[in-house]
């Protein structure tokens, strides 16, 4: 049996140092070993480097969060700063973290090792920063904190004009927004249900959600509403944030609010996105709104609310995320009554199919498969109006589409964004 000269684990420890922390580091330490020190540099070089980073478990840019939030909780300052360095600067281009990466594990390590552990760990981290900054295009810059938002939700604010809406705006992550989007609800949700979707696009777009009027944070005046006031409530916000023309995805209501949009001012809509929507009801369910507006008066929303669960997602969806649909239900019964009311009477009366050979705008029409609210009927008729449009139905979906199969609606949003002129 021949003896084999390599040491496996010193070297394959080596090559995941190399690429973590970058050769000019590793070099630079492997020149100062010593007499003294150099088995201690080939035990962790062989057991940290190897035995740790070399398991398959876990990528090395998880790795090299966790070592980060665990230097920085132990305050091992030097090992932390080393770190630091490396995330931004060193190894290879896919393990490395931006500032922005950097930026939210310091954040979530102050919750769980303490404000002050992260107080100096952002001290270390902004001079490291200060210091490599134009190597790797950023830079620090003076911010009011009262401006600062949460970034999965947004900065929150209403229209000056009236009726008020609440809306919330999420800046493109990457800085360089290709688009804005806007994001329209159902009737009884508010613009929560989005969060999902929103915090995905705003990856490279400006993401504005609002709430419609008598929902959420908006007012509520009294009254039945019509769909025309709806869209010109929309026009509102979009000249209020001056962000037109935009993508429009509105789910229900919000793609009849959409549709009516597009048609009045086509100036503010250069894509439409209609899911779980109609153009027009038969006049029996015409009725049947009418009917749900005499129920919620003389009832309240409580007494319609299972059966608008019901509608809203399919029994295999009510089964298995009963905690979903409870969140659903506890919106819509917390929903101001008058402003219910005043949407119903805009949904059950809303009469587009006519016009929408006028929408200019790239079209897609999203359906549920199983959507009894909305069937996949309604949304060919409103493919087949809107010239060009395109028809995706999703399958396993019922009325909240988004809600049920997420991955499915992204995925049909992204693909029909991903053909919009840059």
């Amino acid at each position: 049996m021949s003896f084999d000269r390599i040491n496996h684990d010193l070297e394959r420890g080596l090559k995941n140092r190399r690429e973590i922390l970058g050769d000019a580091w590793v070099d630079r330490s492997l020149s100062r070993a010593n007499n003294f020190n150099a088995e201690f540099q080939q035990l962790i070089t062989r057991f940290a480097w190897n035995e740790i980073w070399g398991r398959p478990g876990l990528d090395k840019k998880t790795r090299r969060a966790m070592v980060l939030a665990i230097t920085m909780a132990l305050g091992r300052w030097e090992e932390f700063e080393l770190h630091v360095r490396a995330a931004l600067l060193g190894g290879q281009d896919d393990t490395r973290l931006t500032p922005d990466e950097l930026k939210e594990v310091l954040i979530q390590t102050a919750i769980y090792a303490g404000v002050p552990a992260a107080n100096t760990g952002f001290t270390h981290a902004m001079a490291i920063l200060r210091e490599i900054g134009p190597e790797i295009g950023y830079t620090l810059e003076p911010a009011d904190i009262t401006a600062a938002a949460h970034p999965g939700i947004g900065q929150e604010s209403s229209t000056r004009s009236k009726p008020a809406l609440h809306y919330t705006l999420r800046r493109a992550r990457n800085g360089a927004a290709r688009r804005t989007v806007v994001l329209s609800h159902a009737l009884g949700c508010d613009l929560d249900m989005w969060d999902g979707l929103a915090n995905v696009l705003a990856a490279d777009s400006d993401v504005v959600a609002y709430d419609h009027r008598g929902h959420g944070g908006s007012d509520a005046p009294e009254g039945l509403y019509s769909m025309a006031e709806l869209a010109e409530d929309a026009a509102r916000l979009l000249r209020e944030l001056d962000c037109g023309p935009v993508v429009w995805i509105g789910l229900s209501m919000g793609g009849m609010v959409g549709q009516e949009l597009a048609i009045r001012h086509p100036e503010l809509v250069s894509a439409l996105v209609v899911a779980n929507s109609t153009s027009a009801y038969p006049e029996e369910v015409r009725a049947a709104w009418q009917q749900r507006i005499e129920t919620v008066r003389a009832k309240g929303i409580e007494a319609i609310a299972d059966a608008v669960m019901e509608r809203y997602f399919h029994a295999g969806f009510r089964q298995e995320k009963p905690a979903a649909v409870a969140a659903f239900r506890k919106r819509l019964v917390t929903t101001d009554a008058e402003g219910y009311v005043g949407c119903c009477n805009a949904v059950g009366t809303v009469d587009t199919t006519g016009r929408l050979p006028q929408v200019k705008a790239p079209a897609l029409i999203i359906a549920g498969a199983q959507d009894q609210g909305a069937p996949v009927s309604m949304s060919e008729t409103m493919a087949q109006q809107i010239p060009g449009a395109k028809l995706v139905v999703i399958e396993n979906a019922s009325h909240l589409a988004v809600a049920e199969q997420p991955k499915a609606f992204e995925q049909a949003v992204a693909e029909f964004l991903s053909q919009l002129p840059a």
